[in-house]
């Protein structure tokens, strides 16, 4: 089911760029060293006295290449799901960051991420188009254009063809090439790490160990088995906003009065909501059902009837089973839990405007297996869809706002506790340090 940006402008015609360039001038440049000094200054500031960072830290070309070298490519990126390549030769293409990568499951059942950079003369091995019917091995899989499967990876320009490791397996014609040694040119092959069921690359190979720091959230998210959920759905958009308006607006829930008045802030109260305290490496938010609703969905659960909606997971416990968690991972990685299933969602930046994403839904395996399994997916993901459209509008219109003569910085509310706590990230990572490094961490919002 991919959902394209043409989708989304023919919802929202009116929030399109039309006049970026002439809007442009309507903020006055500020150099690179002045932003982190911004940022920083935003971020010393208590919850209670909080402000919003300068318009430039989402505009400016030179600080999204700092953030591109020391934030995006020097941490670590979620990239696929294990569901997504669950056999061996399943593989997965995405962009990201500049890098052309293949997430590959290979002959030994280990998840890899490759570049598809032929070390032979730079051909992408599989750009859109290639590695698919008439061009190699590969077969692409039913509705999702960028998986396949493969039993080796063939270069369409030379026909050099690798293993799927990355080895060089092949490499025609190359005999009177003196000195020439096979097994010096494999496929570039990137740092990766799998945490509950997500695959993760760190680009330049140098961020510490992607569990470190995660123990407590590992635990938290313990009850979910979220490696053993299948993506079932996902829906890819082309974003006129910056990477950092999304992850936002996607932890804080002080929007639910506005955009989500009618779809989310009926079911979770944004007055409800709640953070826990500061952290190294991720910032969690606890998301309530209303009484109402809560009464409501334990009585839906004594019912037993299953045949209109999803099912809850058993073993979730009393407060999991009655709220939404929200997750944010430092940078990028976003990840909603909740009582009957799961959301990811995978960022792409291209750019301080641009952003390619891609929005899932994950489901237990059990659910999958039910006869209405179609049924309750479609109306899942339509539901997932609603209230994304909402926030697309919003994150767009709010990076216009940017461009404007009209902009100003602004306060925050107490619940917009998780903005600042990313902006106390952002800022920590400028000193190069971590939140919590050097100062005590926030206290949580509640005991």
């Amino acid at each position: 089911m991919p959902a394209t940006a043409s989708d989304f402008q023919s919802v929202f015609p009116a929030l399109a760029f039309t006049n970026r360039t002439s809007a442009r001038t309507a903020q006055p440049p500020m150099s690179l060293e002045a932003i982190k000094r911004g940022v920083g200054e935003a971020a010393a500031l208590p919850l209670s006295r909080a402000r919003t960072l300068p318009a430039q830290a989402y505009t400016s070309e030179e600080f999204f290449e700092w953030e591109t070298t020391h934030l995006l490519r020097a941490g670590w990126q979620c990239v696929a799901h294990t569901s997504q390549i669950p056999q061996p030769g399943d593989f997965l293409n995405l962009d990201l960051l500049g890098e052309p990568l293949i997430v590959v499951r290979d002959k030994d059942e280990k998840v890899r991420v490759l570049s598809r950079v032929c070390p032979h003369r730079s051909m992408d091995i599989m750009p859109e188009g290639f590695g698919y019917d008439g061009h190699g091995p590969a077969e692409a899989k039913p509705g999702t254009p960028a998986c396949g499967n493969t039993r080796l990876f063939l270069c369409p320009y030379h026909a050099w063809t690798y293993e799927l490791d990355g080895r060089l397996k092949a490499c025609p014609e190359m005999h009177h090439a003196e000195g020439f040694v096979r097994d010096d040119f494999a496929l570039k092959s990137f740092r990766s790490d799998v945490w509950e069921g997500f695959v993760f690359v760190n680009i330049d190979g140098q961020a510490p160990p992607l569990a470190n720091g995660l123990e407590e959230m590992t635990a938290d998210v313990a009850p979910f088995h979220l490696g053993e959920m299948q993506l079932v759905s996902a829906f890819e958009w082309d974003c006129p906003f910056n990477w950092k308006v999304l992850v936002e607006n996607f932890m804080e829930s002080y929007h639910h009065l506005g955009i989500h008045n009618k779809t989310l802030q009926p079911m979770m109260p944004a007055r409800d909501t709640w953070v826990e305290q500061e952290r190294r490496h991720y910032v969690r938010a606890h998301l309530p059902y209303k009484d109402s609703v809560r009464e409501e969905y334990r009585a839906y659960i004594k019912r037993g009837d299953f045949t209109e909606d999803l099912p809850p997971m058993p073993g979730l416990g009393e407060r999991l089973t009655f709220e939404w968690g929200l997750f944010l991972v430092h940078p990028s990685f976003l990840l909603i839990t909740a009582p009957d299933r799961a959301i990811w969602y995978r960022l792409q930046p291209l750019g301080p405007d641009r952003l390619k994403l891609l929005t899932t839904l994950l489901l237990p395996s059990s659910v999958i297996a039910q006869e209405n399994f179609a049924q309750l997916r479609d109306k899942t993901a339509k539901s997932m869809v609603d209230f994304h459209l909402e926030d697309l509008e919003v994150c767009t219109a709010v990076q216009r706002g940017f461009y404007a003569s009209g902009w100003q910085p602004g306060r925050l509310s107490h619940l917009e506790m998780p903005v600042w706590l990313f902006y106390r990230y952002l800022a920590a990572r400028i000193r190069g340090v971590w939140p919590t490094d050097d100062h005590p961490p926030a206290p949580s919002q509640r005991s």
